[in-house]
This record gives structure tokens, C-alpha cells and sequence, in this order.
């Protein structure tokens, strides 16, 4: 690093002018200005007559010497302000020997843009008055008195290093809030101090100061925004206490980033700071740390974590003259009183781009074991440092000019303490260590217990707290700004829009010459209709070839006569140009006539064949009848898939997939979708794939940003991985769960900070969206809420927003699956609130829901149309406390997506929350996990831990169904699917409950229950195989008609189904159709239907009826 030249250098201050100046003894007073810093006065001005417009021309000059190896330092100029006293001198009287002055006002000149690499500047001030000054009236002008000020220095204070490197740290101490009731403003007067240090210079400690804090009585709220004020003593004009542009503004707790800012702290707070006492400093200091000293500064943060501010108080006592001697003999340490610390986490400014940490910390009773262990700190800055400032309170009082400048030698007034030396070795220079070794585990000997510090205890009594900001000018970390992210995911994948098809060349000259074939035809088309239209009309088919060679010759004759042939041969001639050029490449005249006719002729002859191509393109032929198609849309086809993947046909799910893909290859969700597949085939690289492809579509788009992500990290592929997290976080700062892949990202790494940082700014998020919600819902009523809901969830499909009445799942636990993801989905969309994330309470959540089966009445309108995460605690929308965690929040959306294989380490992270926990939703999870792995006797373990925590809760018993369906035993299944379906709220996925419990219905012939379930799973979300059994249930009830409606349904919606061909045989063999009995067969047989006993009752059916089968 550069050193600075060890030779000082000056720092000029002139004054050039002062503006709207009046005096005591009128408007044109006689006055000189006095030039202070660091509590040395620099010098005086000429005396010099204001004018009767109130300006006067000082141009004086004054100059201090900036040396950092001795004297005026760096940190000097951060925190101490030039002085500028205007004086007036009044008129000497009779045998008066001195000329009498009075003061008018104080001007303050901040020196920190010295700090920030400036040789020089010039600024306005204002002049702020004394008390009583004739200033505190401004002249008729209604300005403000100021002074001009020019500062200059010859070359730049800091060298390139030191501005690249170097930081300034800013400590603003507001007050300590809900103080011990033995604190009272009556009887001897107590200097509040509180104290702290930094690095300073490399590896030396600056301990610094904020004194004399102010004891106030409650009864109101201190106002914002109010100004800061300087660490000075002894400034004269009141005015001139207040930091230029430096406010107090206060915010919402819940936006803090200390202790005390959960939403139950909200009304201890507003009690403590409207009703308690207070001490109110309002003070900010600066610190300049060098580069060494940035760097000593975070590896303490990282080390430590916990920085200690202590906070006392101490009498003063102003000792008479000739008494100090005695006094000082004084035990000094008996002075300390209430003797305490705060905690304060600094992790937060190791985040990246975090420059200003601001928040509310508890006070507790300094107890040397507790706070080494907490931050490794040996000594005591007041009582084992700072005796001298004992001392100094005594002989003078703290605002004693003597005091001032013995402090100021040795303690900066106000810098905050951070951690120490990370070997803890004891600092060298004018202050001792403060900072153990962290392998030193030995307690310290005479370390008072609990009982020796009962002052300091008063203060957890009181529940007493200081608010403390700490603000940086440069991050210590420094965070990549959004651009730079943007560019970097637009170098993996590029983007890719929408490219529009040219056609050029031989392509294009095709293109254009049936263009205009079919622009001319037209045409004739019009001029003969216009001629002959109603001769045809009259004719119609009657028209012998005779009439028609007639009109030929007529309409011959008319576009003849009328220029339109002409007109049309040019129209076409354009075009056979670009053929003949693009296509034939003939660009040259030709050699010998044969040549020219022979092109002629082939050119005709490939003319005349586009014509007719063209034509037929227009016109097609009768016979060519139209076709009707039923049309299934893409909510259809990802229906269809959805219950593929569930039965396991995978190819038939990935044909449907990339049919939509085909369809709409520009819609980024139908990528996500086949991508999602692809997860659950754990295709890793084809998941990769799709879900870049959609986020070239939209570089923009949240949900592909966080699946690239994860894909990264399931390929290992970190530093890409580590992109998409954090640009994910910079387009939506919101999104709870991009902070928290984006801190798993960081456990996997290692990175410990920023896994907190990531952490904490999820449950921020998601506690600021819980309160939002609360306040919604008190505006809104519940039926019209849940009827919203209602509609949300039965049209929702799939975990990306399309409509439809069912949802994608993760394999045969289908409906688990749905809850989850309409979970994740409905929680993020919908105003319910979820309440709290800072608490948990186990008998709360593992509460049966006996309260929500009784107030069900109240709301039938809203039975069925609760969100999946009441399904998972029904007690949600019924005033039963209710909790979620990030991790969960993550979780949803990891299985909606069916990133299952990422799945277990946040449910680890979940187990382990303070506020999660074992949970129904928990274990539903676990369960579907298992039901994956084929795994049915631990999922049906983990669903009997979630029947236990929520027995009413539909979603259980619908997973419990499909496990038992799952394993063969249908018995059990019909009765938890029949209980499913009792309840009246929903399950979060009914689609396969129903199907498979009209199967069971089948298998059981009880036929009109199947058919009654069949129509419910056909009324909300209809597919084939609703359709179908629909259809046999109706056929096996001998309803014919209905059985043959219902089966074309199903052949419509998928004619490759097999059992569908079968029945519908069936249905026209009985009822005596052998052309479409025959056809159905034929289809039945090329599809290979695998139902045996099916085709048996086929076979013997075609034998009793004679038909059906022309094989024989």
C-alpha cells in the first residue's frame, strides 16, 4: 500500500464573504471571524464593517497542519468540524480601556469531502445564532446568514490506495429506551456514557465515547425525523450542534436488522419508547479505517460475530479548588455504576453490498465470563481501560474545556467497538487489548458472578435497550449489481427470441409465384360470378358442358377486352422472373435458339404444375371432405400427462409434453413443465435443457432463474449455480424462496455468513408478507376471500399458473403432490395470512382440529374452496394459530416442480427450525418421498406420524389411499378414499382419488356407486380416462346409450386407448352393429389390448351374436 508522505501538510480554510449579517448595535456592525479546530483557535480576522445589505468581505485565511504520524490524523478530520464564531465588537465607551464583544453565531465546515479524495472545495454555511444574538431575527431578506468558504490543501490527503481501500465508518447511538426506575432526573447529576471500539490504524484499536446522553421522562415519541449531532462539546450556537444533511429517521421494526424487531416485540417498543424513560444522545461519530484496518475490521466480524458496547454511568462531580488532589485518590472504580453491554451482531455488514446495519439491542449486566465467551473480549472499556475517564469526569465535569482535550488525546468521542486482534493477542500503542485468543477457554480469575453486578441486572428488569446505527461508505463486501448478473446469465444462455421465418431464394420465388396464382384466380373468380352468377344461380346443376364452353369463351373474350388478361400476365410476369433466376440460375442470355426453347418448354411445364399446386391450395377438391377433429387444448394435453406420469407410462406423459412443446414452442411455462417431467425421470441434462430453453424465452422469469439454479447445483456446476440464485434475488427481492436456495446454495459452499444473510432475508420477506396479509384479511370478509380461493384452486393446473381442474404430481402420489404445490402457489398468491414465523408453538400445531370440524357450518359457502395449506391445518382460516418457515415455503415449491432430489436437505433444514419442526405437512412430504422410492413401509410410517398430528386432514387419508392402492390392498384404500371424499373440505388434489376409487367400485361390481364417482371426476377435470369409466360402469348397468356417449367422449379426448376400442365393441355388439362393432375390433387388436379377460368377453360375446370378428 502507499504510504503518506510523513512530512504534514496544510489544510487552508478561507473565509471569503458573509451574507445577511446584522449586529447588536445595529445593521452595520464591526466584526471579526474566529477560525477553530480541534479545540485550537487557528486565528482571527480583520475587523471589517458590515455593509447595510448585511454582506461582508472577511477573505481570511486561517490553516492547521495535517500530519497522520503525529497530531492532526485522518480520524481527526472524519468527526471534527472546522469552527467559524462571528464576533462583533461594539464601540469603545468613555474610560472603557478594551473593546467590548459580543458573539453572534457559530458556522460549522464539515471536512469529509477531504476524506473523500478532494484537494479542495468551496461550500455555503450557514451562521447559526447564539442565544439572544440579534441573527435569531433574519433581515428583511428572509435569508438565513451565511458565510462563504473556500478549503483547500495542495495535493490530495489520501493517497489512490487509501481511497480504493480505506472506508468510513459512521456510528450514530440514539437513545437507550426502558431504563431502570432508579434512573431519575432529580439529585446529582450522571454522565450516561456508552463505548466501543474499532480498528482504526491496521491492527490498533480507537476506543471511542458518546457521553453525556440526556435522561428524559416518557409521555411522547421522539420525533423524526431528527437531526444528528456532533461528538463536540462546548459548541455555542445550538444551531451548530446539528451534522449538515445527517437524520435520524427511524422505520419500521420489522425492517431492523438487531434484536426486538419481531411483530410480538411491536407493542413492548411502543410502550418503552412513547410511555418508559429514555437516555437520548442522538450522536454520530466517524471512523476512517485504512485499508489494513478494512481488512482487520472483517476478519474480526468473521471471527467474533458479536461486537460489545458497553453502557454506564458515572456522578459527576465538579471538585473545588484546592481540592483536587484529594479527590483524585478516590477508588475510581467505585464510580462505575450500572455497568452493562449489548451485543451487537456486526455479521449482517459481511453481507454483500451491505453498508448500514441499524436496530434495537438488550442491554445486560457486564459479566466478564458471558462476555468473553461471547466475544472474546478481556477487558472492560471503562473499567480496565478507560480509568482515565473517571478521572477526567471528576476534575471538571464533562463539558469542562480541561476534560475535553484530556479525552481527546486518547478516546475518540464516539466510535463503535468491534472485535479484536484475530490471534487475540493484546494490542500495542496507546490502549490495551480488549480481544482473548479464541483457543483461550480459561476463565478469568475474580470474575464476578450475577449477584456482584445487581446493578446491571436492574437493566433486563427494565428490559432496556439502546438503538444503534452503523453505517459504512463502502460495503466491506461488495455485491454484484444487477447488470453485471443480467450479462452473466445472458453469456450462458443466450437470449432467444422469437426469430420471424424468411424465406429467400428459390424458396421465396415459389412462395411469391403462388402468391399470385391464387391472387389471379380470385380475380377471375369475381369477374365470372359477376358475369354468369345468376345463369348459375338459375341452373345450378344443370348446366351442360355446352353452356360452360360458351362462358369460357365469354369471359375469354371480356378479360381481353378489357386489358385484365394484360394486367394479369404483368401481375405474374414478376414472379417468373425470380423463378427463372432463383430458381433455374439463369442470369445470362442463352447461346442458340434450341437452348432457348428447350428452357421454354421445361420452365412451362414446371409452371404449369406450381399452378395447378396452387390452385389445389385454394380450391381443393370436392371429394376431399372435411374432417371434423376435436381439438384438445394445452390444459387437456397436460391433464392427460399428468395422469400418464402417474400410471408410470412415461412415454405416453413425454409424447404429451412435447406435443405441447410443438403447439406453442414460444410459451416458456409448457418448458417448465417438460422440464419438471424430466426431474421426475431424474433426466437431469434434458431438465437442464428445458429449463434454459425457458429462460432464453424470458431472462427475466423467477421460476426458471431458481431451476437453472438448482440444476446447476444437482450437475455441480457451483458458479453458475451461484448467477442464477443472485439474479433471481435482484429481480424480485421478495421471493422467500430464491433467498433461500440462494443461502442452501451457500451451506453447500461452506459460506456460513452469507447462508445467514440469506437466510435472514427470507424470513424477513416472508414475515413482511405474512403482516400484509393479516392487514388484507382484516379488510376483507372471509366468504368473499374463500370464494376467490375457491376459484383459484379448481382452476389451477400445475405449479405454473395454467387453468384447468387438475394438477401435475410427482409420480403416483399425485395428490400429495397437488397439495403441496397449490400450497406454495395459493400461499404466495392468495391475502391468507399464515400469522407468524418467529414463534412455535407444538401444542398449537399439534392440535386436532375439533374447533374447525364445529365452525364448518358457518361457512359453507367456503367448505370446499380452502387453500392446500388449510388443508394441511384446517385451523387457518378459523382463527387457530398457524406457522411456516422458509424452508417450507421451499419445499412446496421443490416438489411442485419435482425437484425431489433436493428435496431432503431442506427438509432437514426444517427439522431442525426453531419455528418448523415436525409437522403434518412434514411428514406428508416424507411420505412422498417414500411412495417414490417405492419405499410403501416407511411412507406409511411417516403418514401415520401425520395422521396423529392432524387426524381430520383430508390430504392424509387421500395419500394413505393411494399408498394402500398402491401396494395392493384395495380394501384399504376404498375406506380411505370414501373418508377423503366425507370430508367437507376437499382434498388439494381429488382427480386420482376418484379414479381410482370408481376402480376399486368396478373391481367390487358395485356399479352404480362407480358410476356416481366416475361423474364427479367427469364434472371437475374430464380426460379419457374419466370418460372411460363412466362408460363401463354405465355399460355394466346395461345403459347402452349412455355407456356408447360416454366412451366417444373418451375416444374423442385419446382414440389410442385400447380398453376404449374394446367396450365400445362391446357396446355395438350388443345392440347389433357389426360394421362399427367390426371397426372398434380392429383398433382394440392393433393396439394390443393387454386385458385378457376383457378379450375373452369379447371373443363370447361375437360367438352368441354371430359377428365381430372377421377373422372367422
Amino acid at each position: 500500500m502507499e504510504q503518506v508522505p510523513s512530512a504534514g501538510r496544510l489544510v487552508q480554510i478561507t473565509v471569503t464573504e458573509g451574507y445577511d449579517l446584522k449586529g447588536f448595535k445595529g445593521d452595520t456592525p464591526v466584526t471579526f471571524i474566529r477560525a477553530e479546530f480541534n479545540q485550537v483557535v487557528l486565528g482571527d480576522s480583520a475587523k471589517i464593517t458590515v455593509s447595510p445589505e448585511g454582506s461582508a468581505k472577511y477573505n481570511f485565511t486561517s490553516s492547521f497542519e495535517f500530519n497522520p504520524e503525529g497530531g492532526i490524523t485522518l480520524d481527526d478530520l472524519a468527526h471534527k468540524p472546522v469552527f467559524l464564531t462571528v464576533t462583533e465588537v461594539l464601540p469603545k465607551e468613555k474610560k472603557q480601556k478594551e473593546e467590548k464583544t459580543l458573539i453572534l453565531g457559530q458556522a460549522v465546515v464539515d471536512l469529509l469531502p477531504l476524506l473523500e479524495g478532494q484537494s479542495s472545495f468551496q461550500t455555503t454555511v450557514p451562521l447559526h445564532p447564539v442565544q439572544g444574538s440579534p441573527l435569531e431575527t433574519p433581515r428583511s431578506s428572509a435569508k438565513q446568514c451565511s458565510l462563504e468558504v473556500k478549503l483547500l490543501v495542495a495535493e490530495p490527503l489520501l493517497t489512490t490506495a487509501q481511497i480504493s481501500g480505506g472506508n468510513l465508518l459512521k456510528v450514530t447511538l440514539e437513545a437507550a429506551y426502558s431504563v431502570p426506575e432508579s434512573f431519575i432526573p432529580t439529585g446529582p447529576g450522571q454522565n450516561y456514557m456508552v463505548g466501543l471500539q474499532v480498528p482504526s490504524l491496521g491492527e490498533k484499536d480507537y476506543p471511542i465515547l458518546f457521553k453525556n446522553g440526556t435522561l428524559k421522562l416518557g409521555g411522547e415519541r421522539e420525533p423524526v425525523p431528527r437531526p444528528k449531532k456532533w461528538p463536540i462539546a462546548n459548541i455555542l450556537a445550538p444551531g451548530a450542534n446539528n451534522i449538515p444533511d445527517a437524520f435520524i429517521v427511524g422505520g419500521p421494526y420489522e425492517e431492523e436488522e438487531g434484536e426486538l424487531n419481531h411483530p410480538e416485540d411491536s407493542e413492548f417498543r411502543n410502550q418503552a419508547e412513547c410511555i418508559k424513560k429514555r437516555i437520548i444522545w442522538d450522536l454520530e461519530s466517524r471512523c476512517y479505517l485504512d485499508p489494513s484496518a478494512v481488512v482487520s475490521f472483517q476478519k474480526r466480524i468473521a471471527d467474533c460475530r458479536l461486537w460489545p458496547v458497553e453502557i454506564t454511568r458515572v456522578p459527576l462531580v465538579t471538585v473545588p479548588k484546592g481540592k483536587a488532589g484529594k479527590t483524585e485518590k478516590t477508588d475510581e472504580e467505585a464510580q462505575l455504576s450500572f455497568h452493562g453491554v449489548a451485543y451487537v451482531n456486526m455479521v449482517p455488514l459481511l453481507y454483500p453490498g451491505v453498508k448500514r446495519i441499524r436496530g434495537a439491542f438488550h442491554v445486560y449486566p457486564y459479566l466478564d465470563s458471558v462476555v468473553h465467551e461471547k466475544t472474546k473480549c478481556l477487558l472492560s472499556l471503562f473499567r480496565d481501560i478507560g480509568h482515565h475517564l473517571i478521572h477526567n469526569n471528576k476534575i471538571g465535569g464533562i463539558n469542562s474545556l480541561l476534560s475535553k482535550q484530556a479525552v481527546s488525546k486518547n478516546l475518540k468521542e464516539d466510535k463503535p467497538v468491534k472485535e479484536k486482534d484475530i490471534d487475540g493477542r493484546p494490542r500495542p500503542g496507546d490502549v490495551a487489548p480488549s480481544i482473548k485468543s479464541q483457543s483461550s477457554d480459561t476463565p478469568l480469575e475474580g470474575e464476578p458472578p450475577l449477584s456482584h453486578n445487581p446493578e446491571g441486572q436492574q437493566y433486563v428488569e427494565a428490559g432496556t435497550y439502546i438503538v444503534l446505527e452503523i453505517q459504512l461508505d463502502k460495503a466491506l463486501v461488495p455485491k454484484r449489481m444487477p447488470e453485471e448478473l443480467a450479462r452473466r446469465v445472458k453469456e450462458m444462455i443466450p437470449p432467444r427470441p422469437p426469430l420471424t421465418r424468411r424465406t429467400g431464394g428459390a424458396q421465396k420465388a415459389m412462395s411469391d409465384y403462388h402468391i399470385q396464382i391464387k391472387n389471379i384466380s380470385r380475380a377471375i373468380l369475381d369477374e365470372y360470378y359477376r358475369m354468369f352468377g345468376k345463369q348459375v344461380a338459375k341452373l345450378e346443376s344443370d348446366m351442360d358442358s355446352e353452356t360452360l364452353e360458351e362462358q369460357k369463351c365469354q369471359l375469354s373474350y371480356e378479360l381481353n377486352c378489357s386489358g385484365k388478361y394484360f394486367a394479369f400476365k404483368e401481375q405474374l410476369k414478376h414472379a417468373v422472373v425470380k423463378i427463372v433466376r432463383d430458381k433455374y440460375l439463369k442470369t445470362t442470355s442463352f447461346e442458340s435458339r434450341e437452348e432457348l426453347q428447350t428452357f421454354i418448354s421445361e420452365l412451362y411445364v414446371f409452371l404449369v404444375d406450381q399452378m395447378h399446386v396452387a390452385l389445389n391450395q385454394t380450391m381443393p377438391d370436392d371429394v376431399q371432405g372435411t374432417v371434423a377433429t376435436i381439438y384438445t387444448s394445452s390444459e387437456q394435453l397436460q391433464l392427460f400427462a399428468f395422469e400418464a406420469e402417474v400410471n408410470e407410462n412415461y412415454e405416453m406423459a413425454a409424447a404429451y409434453y412435447k406435443e405441447r412443446l410443438v403447439r406453442e414452442p414460444q410459451n416458456l411455462d409448457h418448458w417448465l413443465d417438460y422440464g419438471a417431467f424430466c426431474l421426475l425421470t431424474e433426466d437431469n441434462i434434458k431438465a437442464q435443457e428445458c429449463f434454459r430453453k425457458a429462460l432464453s424465452l424470458n431472462q427475466s422469469h423467477i421460476h426458471s432463474l431458481l431451476l437453472c439454479g438448482v440444476l446447476a447445483v444437482l450437475l455441480e456446476n457451483y458458479e453458475q449455480a451461484e448467477i442464477f440464485f443472485e439474479d433471481a434475488t435482484c429481480l424480485e427481492p421478495t421471493n422467500v424462496v430464491a433467498w433461500t436456495l440462494l443461502g442452501l446454495y451457500y451451506e453447500i459452499q461452506n459460506n456460513d455468513i452469507r447462508m445467514e444473510m440469506a437466510f435472514h432475508e427470507a424470513s424477513k420477506q416472508l414475515q413482511a408478507r405474512m403482516l400484509q396479509a393479516q392487514v388484507t384479511k382484516q379488510k376483507s370478509t372471509g366468504v368473499v376471500e374463500d370464494t376467490e380461493e375457491r376459484g383459484k384452486r379448481e382452476s389451477s393446473l400445475g405449479p405454473w399458473g395454467i387453468t384447468n381442474g387438475s394438477a401435475t404430481a410427482i409420480k403416483v402420489e399425485a395428490p400429495a403432490d397437488k397439495f403441496l404445490e397449490e400450497s406454495s402457489k395459493l400461499q404466495s398468491d392468495s391475502q391468507e395470512p399464515i400469522l407468524t414465523t418467529q414463534t412455535w408453538d407444538p401444542s398449537i400445531s399439534q392440535k386436532p382440529s375439533n374447533t374447525f370440524i364445529k365452525e364448518i357450518p358457518t361457512k359453507k359457502e367456503a367448505s370446499k374452496c380452502q387453500d392446500s395449506s388449510a388443508l394441511l391445518h384446517p385451523g387457518l382460516h378459523y382463527g387457530v394459530s398457524q406457522t411456516t418457515t422458509i424452508f417450507m415455503e421451499t419445499i412446496r415449491f421443490l416438489m411442485k416442480v419435482k425437484a425431489v432430489q433436493y428435496v431432503h436437505r431442506v427438509l432437514a433444514h426444517e427439522l431442525l427450525c426453531p419455528q418448523g419442526g415436525p409437522s403434518c405437512e412434514y411428514y406428508l412430504v416424507l411420505a412422498q418421498t417414500h411412495i417414490l422410492k417405492k419405499d410403501f413401509a416407511k411412507a406409511k410410517e411417516y403418514l401415520q406420524q401425520a395422521a396423529q398430528m392432524d387426524y381430520l386432514n383430508p390430504n392424509v387419508w387421500g395419500l394413505k389411499g393411494h399408498l394402500y392402492f398402491l401396494s395392493g390392498n384395495h380394501s384399504e384404500a376404498k375406506a380411505c378414499y370414501e373418508r377423503t371424499i366425507s370430508f367437507v373440505v376437499d382434498a388439494s388434489e381429488m382427480h386420482f382419488i376418484f379414479l381410482r376409487l370408481g376402480l376399486i367400485y368396478l373391481e367390487e361390481k358395485e356399479y352404480e356407486k362407480a358410476k356416481k364417482t366416475y361423474m364427479q371426476a367427469c364434472k371437475r377435470s374430464p380426460s379419457c380416462l374419466t370418460w372411460l369409466g363412466l362408460g363401463i360402469a354405465c355399460y355394466r348397468l346395461e345403459e347402452l346409450t349412455e355407456a356408447e356417449d360416454a366412451l366417444s367422449e373418451a375416444n374423442a379426448l385419446n382414440n389410442y386407448n385400447a380398453e376404449v376400442w374394446a367396450y365400445l365393441a362391446l357396446v355395438c355388439l350388443k345392440v347389433g352393429r357389426q360394421l362399427e362393432a367390426e371397426q372398434a375390433y380392429k383398433y382394440m387388436i392393433k393396439l394390443k389390448l393387454k386385458d385378457e379377460a376383457l378379450l375373452a368377453e369379447i371373443h363370447t360375446l361375437q360367438e352368441t351374436v354371430g359377428f365381430g370378428n372377421p377373422s372367422f
